[in-house]
C-alpha cells in the first residue's frame, strides 16, 4: 500500500512505472562506426572488434557484438584461407 502512495506522490497518477531496461545498450552510440568499420577493408574478427572497441574506450564482450552484427544485418561467417 505505501508503495501506491509514493507512486501516487511522486507521479500524481496510480499508472504502472515502466518496466525493463531504459536504454539501448552501451553499443548503440557505436552503430554507424561498426558499419563504416564492417563494410571497410577486411573482415574482422569478434575479438578484434573486441580490441578495437576497448581502445575506444568501451569494454564488451565478442558476443555483444556478434549480436548487434546480427542485429544490423552485418553478420557472416568468414571464409577459409585459401577459398
Amino acid at each position: 500500500m505505501n508503495n501506491l502512495v509514493n507512486l501516487k506522490n511522486e507521479t500524481g497518477s496510480l499508472e504502472p512505472r515502466r518496466q525493463g531496461h531504459m536504454g539501448g545498450g552501451k553499443l548503440s552510440s557505436h552503430h554507424d562506426w561498426l558499419k563504416e568499420r564492417m563494410l571497410g577493408n577486411g573482415e574482422p574478427t569478434l575479438d578484434e572488434l573486441c580490441v578495437e572497441f576497448a581502445e575506444r574506450g568501451v569494454t564488451v564482450h565478442r558476443s555483444s557484438i556478434g549480436r548487434l552484427l546480427h542485429r544490423l544485418g552485418l553478420s557472416h561467417k568468414k571464409k577459409p584461407d585459401g577459398q
